[in-house]
């Protein structure tokens, strides 16, 4: 059994994940209301591997005998009304997740939950990636986003990205 506070984290963890789902479904209807079709393909497939992670929190928490509690999610809260600003927006977002994730890291470290914490390692990883790749669309906004030709082949490229479920073995 988990220590309650460790549960009580990993829960709301699960709410959390599916919040950022939403919010990145948000980001994608902006960039393709705006026509830039390759952005929202990229935060669609964001918003798919945010609702994976959500799953594999449920999982790990049914894995482990504990009672899942869903709430209702949040409405995005962001005016999304600039390209750049929404990519920042993400990058806010991704450290938000990450100091989420410090926060259940330590309190399973606390408790020596070594379980919770090697399951929690595959996390701590998947954060840096996001962080990274959040960052990279900022500075290859700021670069091209201004000339037409560029920002095109931009989007070109966002729309090439497909869908890769994680590989986190419960």
């Amino acid at each position: 059994m988990l220590d309650a506070k460790v549960a009580e984290l990993l829960n709301n963890q699960v709410n959390k994940e599916f919040y950022s789902a939403y919010l990145y479904l948000d980001f994608s209807v902006y960039f393709d209301d705006i026509g830039l079709d390759g952005f929202a393909n990229w935060y669609q497939i964001q918003a798919q591997e945010e609702r994976d992670h959500a799953m594999l929190f449920l999982k790990y928490l049914q894995n482990n005998g504990c009672k899942v509690t869903l709430d209702a999610i949040a409405k995005p809260d962001k005016v999304l009304k600039d390209k750049l600003e929404v990519l920042e927006f993400g990058l806010e977002h991704e450290r938000y997740v990450t100091s989420l994730i410090h926060e259940m890291y330590e309190a399973a470290h606390e408790v020596r939950d070594f379980r919770t914490t090697q399951f929690l390692d595959w996390f701590v990883k998947e954060q840096g990636e996001e962080e990274k790749n959040a960052e990279d669309l900022i500075k290859k906004m700021k670069l091209f986003g201004d000339d037409a030709k560029s920002l095109y082949m931009l989007n070109s490229e966002m729309a090439g990205r497909v869908y890769s479920a994680p590989s986190l073995v419960l």
